[in-house]
């Protein structure tokens, strides 16, 4: 019995995706229970902006639409779903078979073309059932990608816009090579996961990646973190220990946030980028170490050297191909596809049955600056799907910061904000605010602390007392 329930879940868990659109709310309903039936997951909707909100929320394979409805048409649909889900197969049902009507569906890249008379729900599940079967083949072809594109490390990189497809491209172009990267952009924008899809795409994939955060180390930790030492170097080194380099040896260090370095330390880096070698602390031998750099940073190098707080000639050393990842705000269409994504990564994990965005919720999602970009909307996602009750994600469960963003701020405006008319908890409201600045600075630092009190422009002290007051 329960090899059996678990024989069902699997099947609807794979079942194909219907969106039934049609103003006729009893061809609907045949449709909705034919297709339930056979153990295809089935939507419906009555005219073409109610499907829309639905294909913007959701994924489906196949949608069926009649021609003609009230407003816009079927073909209005057609394209709107070109658009939105280029690979959803499209069937176009009408009762009007006419040659116009025809010519009109197949020039706007209709899949098939479906006459409504007394045929129709026989010749919609045969084509339902060859479309399913596509799909199962396609699903499998897929599956086989993504194991590809997973052991390359881009699978883990989301996006379509323009900007992404550059990056894409930039990555296979380069990653071949052995030559030095800076990848610069500002926290949580994902350069660590373009840093290893460059190491699994070329020909060190096979040796280590190695990763170390510049600006959590204080300059003589980070000195021994990098070159090693010798037993008896120092009070505690109690054994030889073998340094980054050393352990990178034939593969990829990545080293993130460069440019918190000291200037001491960027003098030993630019000897070892030099001539490639190390020499632990401790030691008076060097030894060779063939290692490729992958540097990164949120801080803008050219003000960094401007003001003496990042060497020029270290620069030019790591900046050989310099890739400059988009902050979320300006790849915006690529927002419902992320969302989407981690909607899926943590309703598995969290075994919830959350399958969908609001379209309201996704419209604050879209709007939204993000500050803390990729990593921040991550955070969100997780948060909205571990709070839903239900099978869809709204703007209940979406952060006030978030739900509540409209796009323009009042403080400091022209326009003087709202004041409701039976006051306000001036001490709450203030409390707020500070706890919300607080949790965006360490989002956006990922945690370092030092780093969002300079975001917030206040002494690491103060930090520190504002943190203890609120529980952070």
């Amino acid at each position: 019995m329960q090899a059996t329930k678990t024989a069902v879940k699997d099947q609807q868990k794979e079942a194909a995706r219907i969106l039934v659109v049609d103003d006729e709310k009893s061809i609907c309903e045949l449709l909705e229970i034919t297709f339930r039936k056979e153990g295809y997951r089935v939507e419906v909707a009555h005219n073409v902006e109610a499907a829309k909100r639905k294909l913007e929320s959701q994924i489906f394979d196949i949608v069926i639409s009649d021609f003609k409805m009230p407003g816009q048409t079927g073909v209005d649909l057609l394209k709107l779903t070109k658009e939105i889900a280029p690979d959803c197969f499209f069937l176009l049902i009408t009762g009007v078979p006419t040659v116009e009507t025809a010519i009109a569906a197949i020039n706007s890249g209709a899949d098939r073309f479906v006459i409504k008379d007394h045929e129709l729900v026989e010749q919609l599940r045969h084509a339902v059932r060859e479309v399913a079967e596509n799909l199962k083949w396609k699903k499998e072809a897929g599956y086989l990608r993504r194991e590809i594109r997973r052991l390359t490390g881009l699978d883990n990189i989301i996006g379509q816009s323009a900007n992404m497809r550059a990056i894409f491209d930039l990555i296979q172009t380069i990653a071949p090579q052995a030559s030095r990267v800076l990848i610069t952009g500002e926290s949580g924008t994902g350069k660590e996961l373009v840093a290893r899809a460059i190491h699994e795409n070329s020909a060190r994939a096979q040796a280590p990646f190695i990763t170390i955060n510049c600006g959590a180390f204080p300059e003589t930790l980070l000195e021994s973190e990098l070159f090693g030492y010798m037993k008896g170097a120092f009070t505690g080194a109690n054994e030889n220990r073998q340094g980054l380099f050393q352990a990178a040896h034939g593969g990829t260090l990545f080293m993130d946030e460069i440019g918190n370095m000291s200037l001491t330390m960027q003098v030993r880096l630019y000897r070892v980028l030099q001539e490639g070698k190390v020499r632990p602390i401790g030691s008076t031998e060097e030894s060779d170490v063939d290692v490729r750099i992958i540097a990164a940073t949120n801080k803008n190098f050219e003000q960094e050297i401007a003001e003496g707080r990042f060497r020029e000639d270290l620069y030019y050393r790591l900046s050989v191909i310099p890739i400059q990842l988009p902050p979320l705000r300006e790849r915006r269409e690529d927002i419902p596809m992320l969302a989407r994504h981690f909607l899926e990564t943590f309703r598995k994990s969290m075994e919830k049955p959350v399958t969908s965005i609001s379209p309201e919720a996704m419209s604050r999602l879209e709007a939204y600056e993000w500050p803390g970009n990729v990593r921040e909307l991550e955070n969100t996602m997780e948060r909205a799907v571990a709070l839903e009750t239900t099978g869809e994600i709204t703007l209940r469960v979406l952060p006030d910061r978030v739900a509540g963003y409209s796009g323009s701020s009042t403080a400091g405006g022209g326009e003087q904000a709202a004041f409701p008319a039976e006051g306000v908890d001036f001490e709450k409201e203030v409390a707020e605010t500070e706890r919300k600045y607080l949790q965006a600075a360490l989002e956006r630092t990922n945690g370092v602390r030092t780093q969002a009190a300079d975001l917030l422009k206040i002494s690491y002290r103060s930090f520190r007392h504002y943190a203890k007051k609120h529980n952070l």
